[in-house]
């Protein structure tokens, strides 16, 4: 009982602290170094341009890294005459604010009107969006709505985050909400997990030194990106943008039963979807050991070249192995 009390006190006096909004008053534009958003928000970007750009994709990176995730793929997909960018997401990177959660939306709106802008910048090239983990749940929820004209040529997803409430365990989802409803500024490092996100363990431990890559997170960002896990799953019934799905078998961060539900969502509705399932393959695709085989599959896609990609009864059974 005294418990109980306790605990509305606490959730009645504390509230996730989410980003400022501000006024969208201004012009989104492309300077030197960053995109700039209706609201004067800078997005810092990296870009990798080839002498003769064939095509163009805008990647966005995982939760609490930035846009040097994509530093070896924006290579070589620079390579292949491809050109790369990579930015920062709000509340990440070198952006302002960093380590807070955008407003619900936010993200989605940046990307798209990032978009917006390439296309105006390129014209006449086809252009795709890539995103790794949390960076795949924004492209999902970006572009889920049906529109006259599809607004990219196509998307490559790497193990997107869709592990969406209802797949989760009842005291994981219950141990969230009370968190954020009561200390939504506690910090968990993580460490205690036991979770490996690769098999680059060179790759891992630059990314602990770096100072960008965000080591403490808040419990309410975690809250906003189970929020944005939610509808990404969400998305994949009526997905209907051309997709190349791309998944670790031995993925520690993303569950196998959520993406097998995303990719069986996707697959039934007999869209555009190519996927590749990695026997080797952990969550940070992109930084694996394994990475360039990962890279030459974006690539080829994009070039719509030939190469072995698993056909639906390979993700079917897998799925079905899964669920057993």
């Amino acid at each position: 009982m005294i418990f109980g009390g306790v605990c509305a006190l606490l959730v009645g006096c504390s509230a996730p602290r989410f980003h400022a909004i501000m006024p969208e008053n201004g012009v989104p534009r492309i300077a030197a170094h960053a995109f700039i958003m209706a609201d004067d928000y800078a997005l810092p970007y990296s870009l990798k341009m080839p002498a003769e750009p064939r095509a163009v994709v805008v990647s966005l990176h995982g939760f609490n890294d930035y846009r040097r995730a994509f530093e070896g793929f924006c290579s070589a997909m620079q390579k292949q005459s491809i050109a790369c960018y990579a930015y920062d997401q709000r509340g990440f990177g070198e952006t302002t604010q960093r380590g807070y959660w955008p407003q619900p939306g936010q993200l989605q709106r940046d990307l798209r009107q990032i978009v917006q802008l390439l296309e105006k910048a390129h014209p006449g090239l086809p252009l795709y969006v890539a995103g790794e983990s949390m960076g795949g749940a924004v492209i999902l929820t970006a572009f889920a709505e049906p529109s006259e004209r599809t607004p990219v040529a196509g998307a490559i997803l790497l193990a997107p985050a869709v592990w969406a409430r209802h797949t989760q365990p009842w005291y994981q989802r219950f141990g969230l909400w009370l968190a954020v409803h009561t200390f939504p500024g506690w910090q968990p490092t993580g460490e205690s997990l036991g979770i490996q996100a690769s098999d680059n363990i060179e790759a891992l431990r630059a990314m602990g030194r770096d100072p960008l890559v965000i080591k403490e997170t808040r419990i309410d960002t975690i809250y906003g990106l189970t929020n944005l896990m939610d509808q990404a799953l969400a998305a994949a019934n009526g997905w209907h943008v051309p997709t190349l799905a791309l998944y670790g078998k031995k993925d520690e961060v993303i569950p196998k039963l959520p993406t097998c539900m995303m990719l069986q969502a996707m697959l039934k509705d007999d869209a555009n979807i190519t996927v590749k399932l990695y026997e080797q393959g952990y969550h940070m695709l992109t930084r694996d050991l394994q990475a360039e085989r990962v890279f030459e599959d974006g690539a080829a896609w994009i070039k719509q070249a030939t190469r072995h990609y698993s056909s639906p009864e390979e993700v079917h059974n897998y799925c079905e192995a899964t669920a057993h």
